[in-house]
């Protein structure tokens, strides 16, 4: 696969991105009149992008407090040793929780930054308490509970 940096597209392909990042369910027929390109180049350009693996896929966005998930708490963990076969274990084990939505392994004091979703405090302890801490190679946990989100995307396009 080719790497394909913001140089290598041109301003219809960014109008694609950003169309579709808009409304993933647009219609090729729709988005071709909002880019102001007729049908067949955009199908080809779509495929190209999907081609290139700059497109990855395709999904619903869902409201997760509407589906009952009312708390995020974002958790930092850090292990106690940071070689290959703990990080390893961590990861498959959080690959297990569906209460973890986010999981990301970072630079600086913590080894990872967790976002998780729960039903609330109540449910977000029993999942800390009865899972989290009982992964193997977890040292220290620190959880911050965000007050609002102030800005929601789901990709950066150029």
């Amino acid at each position: 696969m080719k790497l394909v940096t913001s140089g290598a597209l041109d301003a219809f392909d960014i109008q694609i991105l950003r169309e579709l990042r808009r409304d993933g369910r647009i219609s090729i027929q729709d988005l071709s009149e909002r880019i102001g390109l007729s049908a067949t180049p955009v199908a080809r350009r779509l495929r190209q992008l999907e081609d290139q693996g700059i497109i990855t896929g395709y999904c619903a966005l869902i409201d997760e407090m509407k589906l009952g998930y009312e708390v995020s708490v974002f958790v930092s963990v850090q292990l106690d040793k940071q070689v290959d076969a703990a990080l390893d274990q961590f990861e498959a084990a959080i690959q297990a929780f569906p209460e973890v939505v986010d999981c990301w392994l970072m630079t600086g004091n913590r080894d990872y930054l967790l976002r998780v979703a729960t039903t609330g405090l109540a449910a977000f302890e029993a999942f800390l308490t009865g899972k989290l801490t009982k992964v193997p190679g977890v040292a220290n946990i620190e959880s911050s509970i965000p007050l609002r989100r102030v800005k929601s995307g789901v990709a950066r396009t150029p």
